[in-house]
């Protein structure tokens, strides 16, 4: 189940004007790049973003999510037909075989429970051509991201056109290491209603990661650094032998 953030219509309507920047997907064209890929799978596609990033250079993109709200999204952008939109997780993909398969943006903290996280790595690595790539970037747990997880650091009145202003701000429930949950808080002022979206991310230590990649036939060929946030991530390339 998706989290309401990403699964409920009006919320995933305004997940892009909420969070504008997406200067960490930058450093994922570059490896897209360099690795040569014509096809790529972005597992979590969410709204669409780095798909249609991906569409825009000539690359053949899938994008796959469990969230119907935020692939509707994604349908409805410009140039989306030149995406092909999977309503559904890892394991729900038909044969594929790309280049690459990415989970941007902490997708793979999202994927908490630990069945679901090794089908979802067994689906990608089926999804890989021999020799292609898995790329995702998880935080790193002893940076403690949570603590900064306060209504205080989080609090935002964005502008949206046709929606009007919106308040959103982070609380954090529970630290149950190496589980995290949190809510957000999204009050609209056009009409006043007040919608949250809990979630549970899971902060897997690197060696833990690479154990769970090794388990599932894969490569671990490197463990970058996130340009955009040094110190914090853990970015894993992994490739099918």
């Amino acid at each position: 189940m998706a989290d309401d953030c990403f699964a409920h219509p009006r919320l995933a309507a305004i997940y892009d004007p909420l969070d504008p920047d997406r200067g960490d997907l930058d450093a994922y064209l570059r490896m897209a790049d360099g690795f040569g890929a014509r096809r790529v799978l972005d597992i979590g596609c969410g709204t669409g973003v780095f798909a249609l990033l991906l569409a825009d250079r000539g690359i053949e993109a899938v994008g796959v999510d469990p969230a119907r709200a935020s692939v509707d999204v994604a349908r409805a952008k410009p140039g989306s037909g030149r995406v092909r939109w999977i309503c559904g997780d890892a394991t729900d993909l038909p044969p594929l075989r790309v280049d690459l398969a990415t989970m941007t943006a902490n997708v793979a903290q999202a994927i908490a429970d630990p069945q679901t996280w090794h089908r979802t790595l067994r689906g990608a690595r089926e999804a890989l051509r021999p020799g292609g790539r898995l790329v995702f970037e998880t935080r790193d747990p002893a940076r403690r991201a949570w603590e900064e997880w306060t209504r205080e650091k989080s609090y935002h009145v964005t502008e949206i056109p046709g929606v009007g202003s919106v308040e959103s701000w982070v609380h954090l429930l529970e630290v149950s290491l190496p589980l995290v949950t949190f809510r957000w808080t999204y009050r609209f002022a056009a009409d006043g209603q007040v919608l949250t979206s809990d979630s549970t991310l899971r902060f897997r230590e690197r060696d833990e990661v690479e154990r769970d990649l090794d388990g599932h036939g894969f490569v671990v060929e490197g463990v970058r650094d996130a340009p955009d946030r040094p110190g914090r991530e853990f970015v894993f390339v992994a490739r099918r032998p």
